[in-house]
């Protein structure tokens, strides 16, 4: 369905105007439907994202910054999200010995178990995009990137 005839607006200023309330729109039905594929697990997008980054540094653990420069969110509160993580025993937190500011991270069994059962949840997003085909994903990843160079 044409962006015009979900938001009800028959023109727009620009063709660029247009493109920029189309992602904006986007985005928001994209990250609704992926918050109601997470809410089950009792996660939200930004603590799964933590936990791929912490699955990702395959056992070494990963600093705050770290987690904020990898992170998909930059708006979201790494301290925050991770003590959200560590209360449910998916992610440890370890005070350096020699400098109590610095607080390392690490994923637990538990958050790699609840990734593999999460496995399926990563399925379900993949599969939202294979109506594309493989030249349409690369042209969208293009534009994309392109457009976020000049942000």
């Amino acid at each position: 369905m044409r962006i015009e005839d979900v938001i009800k607006q028959d023109k727009f200023a620009s063709v660029y105007q247009k493109a920029m309330v189309n992602l904006f729109y986007t985005n928001s039905v994209a990250a609704n439907r992926f918050a109601l594929l997470f809410k089950p697990y009792g996660l939200s997008m930004q603590q799964f994202n933590v936990l791929r980054i912490l699955k990702g540094q395959k056992g070494k653990p990963a600093s705050i910054n770290l987690l904020i420069d990898r992170m998909l969110d930059k708006q979201s509160n790494a301290s925050r999200l991770v003590e959200k993580l560590r209360l449910k025993g998916l992610v440890e937190r370890l005070e350096c010995p020699t400098d109590r500011r610095k607080v390392d991270v690490v994923i637990t069994k538990k958050g790699l178990a609840l990734l593999d059962d999460l496995a399926s949840v990563e399925e379900d997003l993949l599969f939202r995009l294979k109506h594309l085909t493989q030249n349409e994903a690369e042209t969208l990843n293009n534009l994309l990137d392109k457009l976020r160079l000049n942000l």
